[in-house]
């Protein structure tokens, strides 16, 4: 049997499928952290894989935030599935149980624990040595303590609480239990990549929490003292195991988590939180092999594996948490309300098909398949008369050329060899005597030249000269074509030599780089974000991924602010 978790930071993640990505794991049991999906952007190709069988547990307050899946092969189907620690969600008699005593949390506080859909419960059969044995997998997503916010720190505690308590009272009922996840708390200064810079690292409460919830990990005796502000003591505490430990106890350097904001993965500089705990028979008798996985992308995580040495029964049937119950997938009569959801513009990747895609957007509708008749039509119908039509109208119908040619301006062909003009009909008596008296013979050469000509000779000529006013027509309308013309390449001409230097006069853009002094290498432009009288100013720093000071290919400690004049 092998076991799997990764926080995919996203069910996107899964861009090339996620039946490819499953089976390339070549494990019984897939557990991902950070789906950040909700129930009613749940598609079907995410929820029902080929050979496989999920359960999903969805954050109800916010959209694209948290929620955590476990994807088992039908091989190993669980025989009992719930989602989240409280029992609060279940809805059939079906569920895993064992709650142990929730009577130091208020109904508000278990109703917010499981709210953010950070854990789904499964439980599995195997064939031990003494018989059939059940085995429960806990898949959790711990929660972050944002510094910003006392609140999460007090609800990250409170969440550990609840797991501890589940899974020790699982844990006594007879099953054996697996806790993975990410836990969101690197556990020993091994598992940090600069532990000097985290303040008070063995007074976090969350590492107080681990030492107390591992059995072996404390280093004094006075542990249950040390963590009495955090936790109530209990009896069973320190009852499961850091696999990767007891199988890699000196290793360093092996993370789990990398910050993509400063591209620390470059420099393996990162933090081991992400762990696969174990009740201690398991990990004495059935565990053969624990291990991360480093090398596969695709997430701000990278996967943990762990091998045990016996074999999973499936079950008969699929718990009622398996999304293939859901009434949206399994093709059941659904309510009125759920055809009303708003569904956000964001696809999950496999949910359409492009061809779908364009179907929905733009209907194909065959010929003949729809009618829209007129409204003559329909008063023919009601009178019985049917109304004439002229075959005026009939080829008027018709639509000439494209649309776009009814909004161009029309082309005159002004053919010079035709268009002179009678010396006698062009003469412009008013002119100076500089002037050819001969007549303005009037070509497409000569338009510019003589436009005061053209426009004052039908208002000049001799009552007896008859006046062309198709001509005079043609040539102001070539006229302003002409000017139009010039005006438009004129326009081009300057757009092209002249915006960028325009808008640098008035956008000055980002100021230079600077060089740093450790490398002569260009730095690169950051703002800061936090709150404080900082907020919104902009400094440079070294472009070179962060890393440990002592790696000479990490990034340096340049650091320089911009001046608010440049």
């Amino acid at each position: 049997m092998k076991i799997v978790t990764w926080n995919i930071n996203g069910i996107r993640t899964f861009k090339s499928g996620i039946k490819k990505i499953l089976d390339s794991f070549d494990a019984d049991i897939i557990c991902a952290q950070e789906t950040k999906v909700t129930r009613d952007l749940l598609d079907e190709k995410t929820a029902i894989v080929d050979g496989y069988n999920s359960y999903f547990s969805f954050s109800r307050g916010r959209s694209g935030y948290s929620g955590v899946v476990t994807y088992c092969k039908d091989s190993a189907a669980p025989f009992l599935a719930e989602e989240g620690l409280t029992g609060l969600l279940n809805t059939n008699e079906e569920a895993v149980g064992c709650y142990s005593d929730q009577l130091e949390f208020s109904s508000e506080e278990l109703l917010a624990l499981d709210n953010e859909g950070r854990a789904v419960i499964t439980q599995h059969h195997f064939i031990g040595a003494d018989g059939p044995q059940k085995l429960t997998v806990i898949n959790v997503y711990c929660p972050r303590a944002d510094p910003e916010k006392p609140e999460r720190k007090h609800y990250k505690i409170q969440f550990y609480k609840l797991l501890q308590s589940r899974a020790e009272a699982i844990l006594s009922s007879g099953s054996h239990v697996i806790v993975l996840g990410d836990v969101n708390t690197s556990h020993r200064p091994i598992d940090h990549c600069d532990p000097d810079d985290v303040d008070n690292f063995e007074d976090n409460p969350g590492r107080k929490w681990l030492d107390h919830f591992l059995f072996g990990s404390s280093e004094n005796g006075d542990c249950e003292e040390e963590f009495e502000d955090v936790s109530h003591k209990s009896a069973s505490g320190g009852k499961f195991v850091d696999t990767f430990r007891h199988f890699h106890p000196e290793r360093t350097d092996a993370f789990t988590c990398w910050s993509t904001m400063t591209g620390a993965r470059q420099t393996n500089y990162g933090t081991r939180i992400d762990y696969i705990f174990s009740s201690r028979f398991l990990v004495e008798n059935i565990f053969s092999g624990v291990d991360i996985m480093p090398e596969v992308e695709g997430s701000d995580h990278c996967p943990v594996w762990a091998r045990l040495s016996c074999t999973l029964l499936p079950s008969p049937k699929y718990p009622p948490l398996c999304t293939r119950h859901m009434p949206e997938f399994a093709g059941r009569q659904q309510k009125l309300s759920r055809f009303l959801v708003k569904v956000s513009d964001g696809r999950l990747p496999g949910s359409q098909e492009a061809g779908e895609i364009r179907e929905n957007l733009i209907p194909v509708v065959k010929e003949n398949n729809i009618f829209k008749k007129r409204p003559a039509d329909r008063e023919a119908e009601t009178t019985g008369n049917k109304p004439k039509r002229s075959k005026q109208t009939k080829t008027e119908s018709k639509p000439k050329g494209n649309l776009l040619s009814f909004f161009k301006p029309k082309q005159t062909i002004f053919n010079t060899a035709t268009s002179t003009v009678n010396p006698k009909q062009a003469e412009c008596p008013k002119h100076e005597p500089s002037t050819e008296s001969s007549g303005c013979q009037i070509t497409h050469a000569r338009l510019n030249d003589e436009t005061d000509c053209n426009t004052t000779q039908t208002r000049s000529r001799p009552s007896g000269v008859e006046e062309d006013t198709h001509v005079s027509m043609v040539m102001e309308k070539e006229i302003k074509k002409q000017d139009q013309q010039d005006k438009e390449a004129t326009r081009v001409e300057n757009c092209r030599k002249g915006p960028s230097s325009f808008w640098k006069e008035i956008l000055h853009g980002p100021p230079q780089p600077p060089p740093c002094k450790s490398h002569n290498e260009p730095c690169v432009l950051r703002t800061v974000k936090k709150a404080g009288p900082n907020l919104g100013r902009q400094f440079f720093v070294c472009a070179r991924p962060q890393g440990h000071a002592s790696n000479p290919q990490a990034r340096c400690n340049f650091f320089a602010w911009v001046d608010k004049g440049k």
